[in-house]
């Protein structure tokens, strides 16, 4: 493997990287990272606002590029490769990062590596234990996705299961905003689930114990805001409620998965939900029962990050897969291209 530059830019996280992809330690392989929130540029509207998340990326990328260099004690010229997201996400930040990949590759005369985002989360758990062996079943959770894929290998994968409808850190992050309590609304409702009690509120568990294991988190969000608005209950059982509703969901979805699943060597969580601690002991649980180890990265590689893409690029660079300066950034990019449409899944599948 090789020293990997990684760009981030699919929403509101302005990240750069260098990875060492010969190391054998998850401290050894992120040689340096710096990620910059633009939470206090959302705030005041509830949600990413995709021309401002744009916006700060041109204005944050170049120069972190050069401290990250800094910070790593080497110059672009010991880049064996630039990795970039090139999608899916929003299509302006996605621009923004991957034209700044194709000038250093330029300039530096280095490969390009073009990677999938949702590959990165799915590689992120090889990033932090380096004994994880393909091929290993992994649940994709974040503000965007819900999936269950198999990781059969590198760009190998075979869809089990995505959302019918909304993801389940959409509904986390709905829920924050129902209960005023705002925003990155996943960590919020995280916290206040903490203070209230699980079993206080009475809310659906949709497609609890249907036979293919897809998710729908719709109705669960219109129940919480029915609850809300009846006044009665008070908004840290509604948390904790929620909260739990949507665990017994993503477990049962699981189950029946790993019910359909090939042999894996383990269940894998990533993507921003994964670093939900609640989440993390209920899928624990689920993969103790199954025979199976939880590998889950450590929260600060959940949510996006540039170790996750340059760690894809490292891996896609010691398979020899490279990509040419006019390779496009994608809004929608999907893992399991020949996966089945699903019912309500949309573009989003």
């Amino acid at each position: 493997m090789a020293i990997i530059l990684g760009i981030e830019s699919s929403c509101d996280e302005t990240a750069v990287a260098v990875i060492d992809g010969a190391a054998d330690t998850l401290a050894a392989r992120v040689v340096a990272q710096r990620i910059a929130s633009q939470d206090e540029e959302h705030r005041p509207y509830g949600g990413v606002v995709p021309e401002i998340a744009a916006r700060a990326h041109v204005e944050t990328l170049a120069p972190m590029v050069g401290a990250v260099l800094s910070d790593a004690g080497l110059t672009l010229a010991d880049m064996d490769a630039i990795a970039a997201t090139a999608g899916p996400g929003l299509i302006g930040g996605v621009m923004v990062g991957l034209v700044t990949a194709k000038a250093l590759a330029m300039a530096a005369g280095k490969p390009l590596i073009a990677v999938n985002h949702l590959e990165g989360h799915a590689l992120s758990a090889r990033l932090a234990d380096p004994s994880l062996a393909f091929p290993y079943l992994l649940l994709l959770a974040s503000g965007g996705h819900c999936q269950i894929l198999e990781v059969r290998g590198l760009g190998q994968y075979r869809r089990l299961a995505t959302t019918i409808d909304d993801a389940l850190g959409e509904a986390f992050d709905k829920t924050a905003k129902i209960l005023g309590l705002g925003f990155p609304g996943g960590p919020a409702v995280e916290r206040m689930a903490r203070e209230g009690d699980s079993r206080a509120v009475p809310l659906p568990r949709p497609l609890l114990g249907s036979a293919e294991p897809h998710f729908s988190f719709a109705g669960l969000k219109s129940a919480v805001m029915r609850a809300h608005a009846a006044g009665i209950h008070d908004s840290a059982d509604i948390a904790a409620s929620f909260q739990q509703a949507a665990i017994d969901c993503v477990i049962d979805r699981t189950r029946r998965a790993l019910e359909r699943s090939g042999p894996v060597t383990a269940l894998v969580v990533a993507g921003g939900v994964a670093a939900n601690a609640a989440l993390r002991s209920a899928l624990t649980a689920l993969a103790r029962s199954a025979g199976l180890p939880l590998v889950a990265p450590p929260p600060r590689l959940c949510t996006d990050n540039a170790a996750m893409i340059g760690w894809a690029g490292a891996e896609r660079f010691a398979a020899g897969l490279t990509d040419s300066l006019d390779v496009l950034a994608r809004p929608r990019w999907p893992l399991d291209p020949d996966a089945e449409p699903v019912r309500g899944a949309g573009v989003k599948a």
